[in-house]
């Protein structure tokens, strides 16, 4: 089954690229947020998906690899995706819509809840192009107050 790439995949293109990255998060509601850096490289997957592998600091001075792919699925009308990371054992699955602008994607998902009751979270990672060379992503929680709750900001600019 051949599928014609859309304007939807181009869309991911934009993230094609060699890029570095500082983060900033904090790995509970009453601990201190911590500074980290590391690079990403994003590459096509075919015309309909992309793979961005990153590598970067991690909290106790290890260094974690991520790895993430993002597509776009015409018959949900929803981009899709997965994100793994070498220091936890799940995979996260995603599924979003790019704002009107066209500049923001909300990535949706469901994990292990950060709060002390456990059970599971809704999440959301939220990418935003700032510019062509500049965008962010964003890791929040929804809390048991119904608010998202940001726990992590990335900026990533293009390597020229």
């Amino acid at each position: 089954m051949k599928t014609e790439a859309q304007a939807e995949h181009q869309w991911l293109h934009k993230l094609i690229g060699d890029w570095t990255y500082e983060s900033e998060m904090s790995m509970g509601p009453d601990q201190p947020s911590e500074k980290y850096k590391g690079t990403e490289s994003v590459r096509p997957f075919g015309d309909l998906w992309v793979m961005a592998e990153g590598k970067g600091d991690m909290p106790g001075g290890e260094v974690g690899r991520m790895l993430m792919t993002l597509g776009y699925d015409p018959r949900k009308k929803r981009y899709v995706g997965t994100w793994v990371g070498s220091m936890m054992p799940m995979v996260w699955v995603y599924e979003g819509e790019v704002d009107a602008g066209g500049r923001v994607l909300p990535l949706n998902a469901e994990g292990p809840s950060m709060s002390e009751n456990g059970g599971t979270a809704k999440y959301q990672d939220v990418i935003e192009f700032l510019s062509d060379d500049h965008r962010t992503f964003t890791g929040r929680m929804l809390g048991d107050d119904g608010k998202w709750q940001t726990f992590m900001t990335t900026h990533y600019r293009r390597k020229k």
